[in-house]
């Protein structure tokens, strides 16, 4: 990197194996050669409930935006009631990331690492303004950052012998896997279900025996935005929203996808609203089991995403926190005061 320019040579032996991404790399070099007012992209963030997706999708009507999601879940498609896309809020705003992959499936960090730059050199060739939103702090800090990942296979051996142990037991074998690595990866938010701790384990004991080959993908400079919502109205908002999304048809959305054919352990793997609504499904809770355990599921979730926001700031990463209770026209005011 030099005087904003990433220089890849053709030529680099350390190029030709990862083929896509690398040419991607290439093009945007020659954006910044040809095109050196290339926009900063804006980064929003913030826990779930605190109101991200609006000012985000306002921000890019106004500016010229297109929205890049960094949900983990919104890449699913037909799983739209309880992952919260709201999609309405984007109105005639590009947006990317989102129903990408079918459920069932399991989209990993390093899928939306290469998904992510392909969109955001996509929208900046285009002369757009990238504009990250979401609630993943992984995948958020995973692109700014540039983590260097590579794609890890299923250990079977492994998960056989992980099997019948309890998520207190795996949490435990995660966190000193992590501490083995060094690793930032799979905090709690990421890892609330034995499936996903099984999961988490495998990758972190794969990169010990192969180290990440060296892939440069370089980290993306941009304003990041945190929109700041006060306890007590997070907590309101997120009961007030659950019921709403309860009613509006989200045991039939769950339901729908069970009737496919997707396996309930599937679904409990995506967690919170799926995890809770299918296992209110199969029998295993009752509606008022299910409410109860699903509203102190997410009001703890919450509570992590900030968490992991915090580490963030205490990694080197400068946000600017933003009031959730003020006017649109004054939030996106200062963010673009910000910007500019």
């Amino acid at each position: 990197m030099s005087n904003g320019i990433f220089y890849v040579s053709l030529a680099s032996p350390k190029i030709l194996p990862f083929g896509k991404i690398q040419i991607n790399l290439v093009f945007r070099s020659l954006i910044r050669i040809f095109v050196p007012d290339m926009q900063q992209m804006i980064t929003i963030l913030g826990p779930t409930a605190s109101g991200k997706t609006p000012v985000a999708a306002r921000l890019a009507a106004e500016i010229g935006g297109e929205i890049i999601s960094a949900d983990s879940r919104q890449v699913y498609r037909r799983m739209d009631i309880g992952t919260g896309k709201d999609l309405e809020d984007y109105g005639e705003v590009p947006y990317h990331l989102i129903d990408i992959c079918e459920p069932g499936t399991k989209y990993n960090l390093f899928e939306y690492q290469q998904d992510f730059y392909d969109a955001y050199l996509d929208i900046q060739g285009r002369g757009a303004v990238p504009i990250l939103c979401g609630g993943t702090g992984l995948y958020i800090e995973a692109v700014l950052k540039g983590y260097k990942l590579s794609p890890v296979p299923q250990n079977q051996e492994l998960r056989d012998s992980l099997e019948g142990k309890s998520l207190e037991e795996l949490t435990e074998m995660l966190a000193k896997l992590k501490a083995q690595n060094g690793s930032n990866m799979h905090n709690k938010t990421d890892v609330d279900s034995c499936q996903r701790a099984i999961r988490a384990i495998e990758i972190e004991t794969y990169n010990i025996a192969h180290p990440t080959p060296l892939r440069e993908l370089p980290p993306v400079d941009s304003l990041i935005i945190g929109i700041d919502i006060d306890r007590e109205l997070r907590r309101e908002k997120i009961t007030r929203r659950l019921k709403a999304r309860l009613d509006n048809g989200m045991v039939e959305e769950v339901k729908a996808l069970l009737d496919e054919g997707i396996p309930a352990e599937n679904l409990i793997y995506y967690g919170l609203e799926y995890k809770f609504l299918t296992e209110f499904l199969i029998g295993h809770l009752s509606y008022d089991e299910m409410f109860r355990q699903l509203e102190i599921a997410i009001h703890q979730f919450a509570k992590r995403q900030m968490t992991w926001f915090r580490g963030m700031e205490r990694r080197g990463f400068i946000i600017n926190w933003i009031n959730a209770s003020l006017p649109m026209e004054e939030k996106i005011e200062r963010i673009k005061e910000l910007w500019q």
